[in-house]
């Protein structure tokens, strides 16, 4: 089993945590996210540091407790520098426009794709062919990537569609008479 649990959480400064019975709430500059704890693991907050322990000795308990340790750094990263995730639009004509809480996806289908960002993702085109989705949720940004990424993947022959900045694509070999 792995063991992250037990590794502290550093709180920086400028964030503020509250712990109840079944919930955690990190605020901080750019934003305030909640989870929801499920009694299973017990947090402690002591000189600027969230240790977790596990409630009971569960397997399903241990499993969890390195779970939400996770998800709690995740929070504390994204209300205090936050996360943004790359996209490249590949192809002849594919092409993308922020219009307010939207954005406007031209990907070689015979209508434009409008879509709409939820909650929290600001995007931003730095040119046509890029994409750069910004917020403090990473499950938020990470889920808007890949339904934007869903509209055209990449294919294998040609490497047309919408990737990932850092995504490789490896290319096959088309056939041969």
């Amino acid at each position: 089993m792995s063991r992250i649990a037990n590794y502290p959480v550093e709180i920086p400064k400028g964030v503020e945590t509250t712990i109840t019975a079944d919930l955690i709430t990190v605020k901080g500059p750019l934003g305030t996210l909640t989870q929801d704890l499920g009694g299973e693991v017990v947090i402690n907050q002591e000189d600027g540091k969230l240790t977790f322990a596990v409630a009971d000795d569960s397997r399903h308990a241990k499993a969890m407790s390195g779970t939400l340790r996770a998800l709690v750094a995740n929070m504390v990263t994204g209300v205090s520098k936050g996360f943004e995730r790359k996209l490249n639009l590949v192809g002849v004509g594919y092409r993308v426009q922020a219009q307010g809480n939207a954005l406007k996806l031209q990907l070689g289908f015979s209508h434009d794709i409008i879509f709409d960002l939820p909650e929290g993702v600001k995007a931003e085109c730095p040119t046509q062919t890029e994409i750069v989705l910004k917020g403090s949720n990473k499950q938020v940004i990470g889920q808007a990537a890949a339904k934007i990424r869903g509209f055209r993947p990449p294919e294998p022959y040609k490497g047309k569609g919408v990737r990932y900045a850092d995504e490789h694509i490896v290319l096959k070999e088309t056939k041969k008479k």
